[in-house]
């Protein structure tokens, strides 16, 4: 996969882990992953957002595995979160351990809540399939 990643000079550099744009070459197929929200497999929901955000992550992985692709082809994530990080970092590491030093395009917005009052994170993707 050839992404194409752009940081022009005309604006700021990213302010983390993020692309100002990524070109995705013609005639690659990508998929749309609905917002994943921190409910694991058996059903649970961490309390923390340390914990939910991993689980996140976990779950944006997985869906990706089950397709043949690699964290590493996410062309953009749009991240909504409810509250504020505690101070911990805990969203950015999250996505570090899981995305490594891949930096798709990205969206951060805080909203007043999500579906489930209990979920403090929702995290949508974009990327391509091999």
């Amino acid at each position: 996969m050839n992404l194409v990643f752009h940081n022009p000079d005309s604006v700021a550099a990213p302010l983390g882990r993020y692309t100002h744009a990524v070109e995705v070459p013609a005639g690659q197929r990508m998929v749309f992953l609905s917002g994943q929200v921190p409910v694991a497999l058996d059903g649970t929901v961490a309390d923390t957002l340390a914990g939910q955000a991993d689980q996140v992550y976990a779950n944006i992985t997985a869906i990706l595995a089950s397709l043949g692709a690699l964290p590493s082809s996410i062309v953009k994530l749009t991240t909504f979160l409810t509250e504020e990080d505690d101070g911990t970092d805990c969203v950015r590491q999250a996505r570090a351990k899981y995305l490594g030093e891949h930096r798709p395009a990205s969206t951060a917005v805080f909203v007043s809540r999500l579906v489930d009052p209990s979920w403090k994170i929702e995290i949508d993707a974009v990327a391509l399939l091999p």
